[in-house]
């Protein structure tokens, strides 16, 4: 009896869903506190989104946690993605189920998106990655998902040769990691914070050899399981990660 049991047991254990791994941090360093969200690409459903099957930019966190649950998908998380422009359209390169919506910018002037290098966050069935624009244009990639922004925090263990640790420009920041382990980490700093130490923290407490900058002061997080919702203004891009 109990050898026949064995295969029917192994069965049950292979059909059942795997838990998302998503985890939440809370971490000071250096004098300055950030919120951590962990997205593991192989575990967890990560995606993007702007525009609804009606053509209207879903703007909120609110919106896009309705419209999930319509398809099924109970939200776990979700934050803004790049920089965007007037209209809340993406103001570089948005990717969304393989469908390049807004092309790559190639902009050399104008703020924090072109304080060159900029770059891609990008997802690509169960791999994520950081990657330099040229460097992505150059790549063919062809993911799943992408936003680009700028600066890029950190290239292959450096950061950005623009930024000084001196800076006085104190603001809310967020950015996207992608770790040595194959994780992504979304940051928040929960107090201001410049560029260099936003960085450092990203390569040296997380150990992210690659980060984005997606965005300042109005950056904002959706978290259920932290009792979280801080967005004050319309978003474009929205980052999820759900369960079904």
């Amino acid at each position: 009896m109990k050898r026949a049991a064995l295969p029917a047991l192994l069965l049950l254990s292979a059909c059942a869903p795997r838990a998302d791994a998503l985890t939440f941090t809370s971490l000071t360093y250096r004098g300055t506190p950030y919120t951590v969200v962990g997205v593991d690409p192989r575990r967890d459903r990560l995606q993007l989104h702007w525009r609804g099957p009606n053509g209207e930019v879903y703007g909120t966190f609110g919106a896009v946690r309705d419209a999930l649950k319509a398809r099924g998908e109970r939200l776990l998380f979700a934050t803004n993605s790049g920089i965007y422009a007037p209209g809340l359209r993406p103001l570089g390169l948005h990717v969304e189920n393989g469908r390049t919506l807004v092309p790559i910018n190639n902009a050399r002037s104008g703020g924090n998106f072109a304080l060159l290098p900029n770059g891609v966050f990008w997802l690509k069935g169960a791999r994520a990655g950081v990657t330099e624009t040229g460097a992505f244009k150059r790549a063919n990639l062809q993911p799943t998902y992408a936003t680009q922004s700028g600066p890029l925090l950190v290239q292959g263990g450096r950061l950005h040769p623009e930024f000084n640790a001196r800076s006085t420009s104190f603001k809310v920041r967020s950015g996207v990691g992608v770790c040595t382990d194959g994780t992504v980490k979304f940051v928040i700093s929960d107090a201001p914070v410049n560029f260099y130490a936003f960085a450092v923290f990203f390569r040296d407490r997380l150990r992210c050899p690659d980060a984005l900058y997606l965005d300042g002061s109005i950056s904002a997080m959706d978290a259920p399981k932290l009792n979280r919702n801080d967005q004050l203004v319309a978003f474009a891009g929205i980052w999820t990660v759900t369960a079904r």
